[in-house]
């Protein structure tokens, strides 16, 4: 039997694949269809100053709300239930007897769900530029209108729809998604490692719940604990920040979407980063997930 088998971690993905859609995982795409298709009938009309550029911005936004809350909750639910699923139904007793290797097996697990929300941010970001391209097209037609009404040069409109284009569907607006994806990843690599030891699903939500929350936070106990370095300084809670700075993914990393709001462009250089620090955290995730499910019991 060989350590570390693609064939076999394959076949364990696909099999985690379906049996998260056998779940019905996927009645929260359902939901997010509604809440964008809503989107369509909103005119956005915040203030009578709104320009086109600020309407679009917050179709965006809220679009990339709903994405990212629901990519999170997805990765973490999901990684949660995999491991106590398999346990209750008794199917994990019958991998690892086969024998399976239990890298394999969390291997397997974690890219089962990996590829499912593959599909699912894939599917949303493609309603998400059909959304975003309804609305560009919907501004275009109203400046031209207004500026022909004024008499504007042909020239002048043209500089004006090219200022609006740079608004609508872009590279960057995928790049975002993709960054949505890592981010959810790595946060269910953290949901799979705590699943490993603990006994309870609902601890597991929890913990990742404020793993989640504290890595938004980790970019800045970082700052903290240079800056206290920088002038000598030490003590508890510098140690503390120095801890948190460690073991906890920086999430604000993968906020390439809040760039994108401010009107930022983000490259193709920055997301192959951002892809480097998701695989490398995930593999540190997973190698510790190894180590704490390779001599448990069952």
């Amino acid at each position: 039997m060989t350590f570390f088998s693609p064939s076999r971690i394959w076949v364990i993905t696909a099999n985690t694949f379906t049996q998260l859609v056998r779940m019905k995982v996927f009645y929260f795409l359902i939901a997010f269809a509604i809440l964008c298709a809503g989107l369509n009938l909103l005119e956005f009309d915040t203030g009578a100053t709104e320009t086109s550029e600020q309407k679009l911005r917050s179709v965006k936004s809220l679009s990339f709300f709903i994405i990212r809350s629901f990519s999170i909750v997805f990765a973490i639910a999901a990684t949660a239930i995999l491991i106590p699923k398999d346990i209750e139904e008794r199917t994990l007793y019958t991998i690892l007897c086969k024998p399976v290797p239990r890298l394999d097996y969390l291997t397997g697990k974690f890219l089962g769900v990996f590829l499912l929300m593959s599909v699912a941010i894939a599917a949303m970001s493609l309603l998400l530029n059909g959304i975003i391209h309804y609305h560009t097209v919907a501004a275009m037609v109203e400046e031209t209108a207004r500026f022909h009404t004024a008499g504007a040069s042909e020239q002048t409109i043209a500089l004006r729809m090219q200022e609006l284009s740079r608004y609508g569907v872009t590279w960057s607006l995928q790049y975002a998604s993709l960054a949505i994806l890592m981010e959810a990843t790595l946060i269910a690599g953290v949901a799979l490692l705590i699943s490993t030891f603990s006994s309870s699903t609902l601890f597991t939500i929890v913990s990742t719940v404020v793993i989640f929350f504290i890595g938004h936070f980790q970019a800045d106990a970082r700052e903290y604990y240079l800056s206290k370095q920088s002038l000598g300084e030490s003590g508890g809670t510098t140690y503390l920040t120095q801890l948190v700075a460690i073991l906890f993914p920086d999430l604000q990393l993968f906020g390439v979407s809040d760039g994108l709001l401010k009107g930022k462009t983000i490259s193709l250089a920055q997301m192959g980063q951002l892809a480097l620090t998701m695989l490398l955290q995930c593999g540190m995730y997973l190698a510790l997930s190894w180590f704490a499910f390779r001599k448990k019991e069952f």
